[in-house]
């Protein structure tokens, strides 16, 4: 996304867009909350609030917060809290924005995708609030969850094409749908407030999105007792029933008991203004669409009364066992997904546990690679790590050859199918001569030879490239395993002797050369005078001390 020029961008937003590039996932939903101080610096509707705005918006600022509601913000630093602040500043963010590049990506995929992701994260909080148990935790999972429903109805009031968005999501059908009290009163205002910003969006929406929505209402008034719920579902069906006449048809045609339900169950409940304007609007529907067919409605109304009352009846008699049925059933699914969470959780704990031991691992060969460096003689370091990284070099090399050699084998082999196909296919067309056939043989001969002998100089280098690796390996080990000269015994320098008598006078040479050098005075070390004809230079001691340390090993 262009953004609308670095000069001309609010600083602050530009400092916080390179903090959040620059750090780490867990720390850049602490970042974002500086959003709130930037946006509350700015009075609303001013041309600075929208300047501030579209800076957010240019830098994928908002973005990024809609980015953090998906996450799992038990893992991340703040929680859920943060993650409910960040839904209030990123629906501040949308609400008043005006976008002048490409505007269309704007209100057809991303505010869409804003409303999404908000509703998603008011699932996760309502499923906290239910499963939570202490007292305090639920408070703060109905207060959050309240934060974030307040976001979505502040972001569609400010986008109104957004009210039949919030309406056909699952989620939002999802969240309307639970069988707890307070978050349903929740979400109920909700819809309340989608109704009452956009009258007509019910008709804009999908007919099974409408008869979903109607079909929750009439069943909250048909299966509580609650004057909380009652008093929410009756005014939700009012604003229908005021909203459109063709939504009052759909009531009483589709609901056909609804206006004796809520004159018997529901009248002196404490709302009964409400629920007296809706009666009228239903009986004066049913008062114009009466006429000649009155006495035959009504007596097909005794009927399903009748029928009704009977399987009502014999339902009721089954009512135990379906409950139990229910239950079990409830029971078992959420169970299922309680372990498949935390089996989830352990994967991801195991594989954050490997991460670590993978480092620990790397850490420990460091340490033993130093040890290991601090018991060589410091004139042979160099030599040391030259040695290493030759070796290093031979091993990359002899992998990257035995992987050429197998890709060069397996097309060899291909191709020695074709060959061995189109010879089938020649001999089943055409009849061979028979110096054809002596040519064809003998370069089949020769195929097979090549590859016989390619195979056995592969088994002969991979049986010397185990026998150098371990090899290798052994002279690691004795060295990681090396005691100090304090500790050393008999028994630990026949592990470091040479079996070789020339290599071992040689050694034996070179240590006695080092002994009459470390004897003589100080003053003979001062200049270059003191080496005499005798004396081995530098280089040639080096090399023979490489020769006992580490060839010495190798001719063992």
């Amino acid at each position: 996304m262009a953004s609308a020029g670095v000069a001309r961008a609010d600083p602050r937003v530009l400092a916080l867009a390179a903090q959040v590039t620059e750090s780490r996932e867990q720390d850049i939903p602490l970042l974002l909350l500086e959003l709130k101080g930037i946006l509350n610096s700015a009075s609303l509707g001013c041309e600075e609030s929208k300047k501030i705005k579209q800076d957010i918006y240019s830098y994928d600022l908002t973005r990024y917060c809609m980015l953090v509601l998906r996450q799992d913000q038990s893992r991340l630093r703040g929680g859920w809290g943060t993650a409910a602040q960040l839904a209030e500043i990123l629906s501040h963010c949308c609400v008043g924005l005006e976008v002048k590049e490409d505007p269309e990506e704007f209100y057809t995929k991303f505010l869409p995708s804003v409303i999404d992701n908000l509703l998603f994260l008011g699932r996760r909080l309502q499923a906290r609030f239910i499963r939570a148990i202490k007292d305090e935790e639920k408070q703060d999972f109905l207060r959050w969850f309240r934060l974030v429903t307040d976001a979505i109805c502040w972001l569609f009031g400010g986008h109104v094409q957004l009210a039949a968005c919030v309406l056909q999501n699952d989620h939002f059908q999802q969240l309307l749908m639970t069988d707890d009290v307070e978050t349903a009163v929740i979400m109920m205002s909700v819809l309340q407030s989608v109704l009452k910003v956009n009258g007509s969006v019910l008709l804009q929406v999908d007919e099974k999105t409408l008869h979903s929505v109607l079909d929750e209402l009439v069943y909250r008034l048909s299966s509580t007792t609650n004057p909380v719920i009652g008093s929410a579902a009756t005014k939700l069906l009012l604003l229908v029933a005021k909203s459109c006449k063709q939504l009052v048809k759909l009531l009483t045609s589709r609901y056909k008991g609804l206006k004796g339900l809520l004159s018997k169950q529901w009248t002196g409940k404490g709302f009964d203004k409400d629920l007296s304007q809706l009666l009228d609007l239903l009986h004066l529907e049913q008062s114009n669409g009466k006429g000649e067919m009155q006495k035959q409605h009504q007596a097909a109304c005794i009927i399903q009364a009748t029928w009704r009352g009977f399987q009502t009846r014999k339902r009721l008699r089954k009512l135990p066992q379906a409950v139990t049925t229910l239950q079990r059933s409830f029971r078992a699914k959420r169970e299922q997904e309680l372990q498949h969470l935390k089996k989830q959780k352990e994967d991801e704990d195991l594989k954050l546990q490997m991460q670590l031991q993978r480092q620990r691992a790397m850490r420990f060969f460091h340490e033993r690679q130093l040890a290991v460096l601090e018991i060589i003689h410091a004139s042979q370091v160099n030599k040391y790590l030259e040695e290493m990284e030759e070796k290093s070099a031979l091993t990359i090399q002899r992998f990257w050859r035995g992987y050429r050699a197998r890709r060069n084998f397996h097309q060899q082999r291909q191709s020695l199918k074709e060959y061995k196909a189109a010879v089938v296919i020649q001999r089943a067309a055409s009849q061979m001569s028979e110096e054809m056939s002596k040519e064809l043989h003998a370069q089949a001969q020769e195929k097979l030879a090549q590859f016989l002998f390619r195979n056995r100089l592969d088994q002969r280098a991979a049986q010397r490239r185990e026998a150098l690796l371990a090899q290798v390996n052994t002279d690691v080990e004795l060295l990681m395993n090396a005691p100090g000269l304090a500790e050393t015994t008999e028994k630990d320098l026949d592990v470091f002797m040479s079996r070789s008598v020339p290599v071992a006078t040689k050694a034996r040479q070179s240590h006695n050369t080092m002994l009459k050098y470390a004897s003589w005075p100080w003053w003979k070390k001062l200049g270059d005078e003191f080496v005499k004809d005798d004396a081995i230079p530098d280089d040639a001691l080096n090399a023979e001390l490489e020769t006992l340390f580490i060839g010495g090993m190798k001719s063992s």
